[in-house]
């Protein structure tokens, strides 16, 4: 189902820069562009402007994430990812990037593509004090415990159960980090 657009209201800080862009059809995010030039030593960082402002309507809320291509090819992080732009903040969107290759130095030029801002629609809650929370299958399981990595401890080898294997015991599931692809517009 497509819905149709929803309408952003933004001002050029710097009137020379291009507005935010989807590279392909399908794209989540819309990518930004630095007005400075600048560069990275290893382990430096650097917050750079993007040339613009929005208006985003009340219940949305921007999230400036890293573009992929940058950080697979170059060691470009940003510090604070997803950075968020609330709906009140009308000021300049910056972004804050590090160099994390340890050796070589990052330039950056004028108008050159730095992240991706995502709009999404964010829910106001308010927030209910209880003495207990109710029961869930996590329970208060964090930080690892579903495993997924070849440093996290396994079920036990001589387990076969299908059960186990689903949640990554000695006969299936994914014990090994992830890594998505890179795509040039990310």
């Amino acid at each position: 189902m497509s819905r149709d657009p929803l309408n952003v209201l933004i001002r050029r800080v710097d009137p020379d820069v291009p507005l935010p862009a989807y590279a392909h059809p399908g794209d989540a995010g819309a990518d930004l562009r630095t007005t400075e030039g600048s560069e990275l030593k290893p382990g430096e960082r650097a917050v750079l402007p993007t040339g613009v402002s929005v208006a985003l309507p009340e219940g949305y809320a921007a999230f400036v994430h890293p573009r992929s291509g940058l950080a697979a090819r170059l060691g470009v992080a940003l510090v604070n990812a997803p950075g968020t732009v609330d709906a009140g903040y009308r000021g300049e969107i910056k972004v804050i990037v590090v160099n994390l290759d340890p050796h070589e130095t990052v330039r950056f030029e004028r108008f050159d593509r730095i992240a991706q801002l995502v709009v999404q629609q964010v829910e106001r809650v308010r927030f209910q004090e209880v003495a207990e929370l109710p029961d869930s299958a996590r329970a208060e399981g964090g930080f690892g415990s579903t495993g997924g990595h070849a440093a996290v401890g396994t079920a036990s080898a001589t387990s076969d159960t299908s059960d186990e294997a689903a949640d990554g015991g000695a006969t299936g599931g994914n014990r090994y980090a992830s890594v998505v692809s890179d795509r040039e517009g990310q």
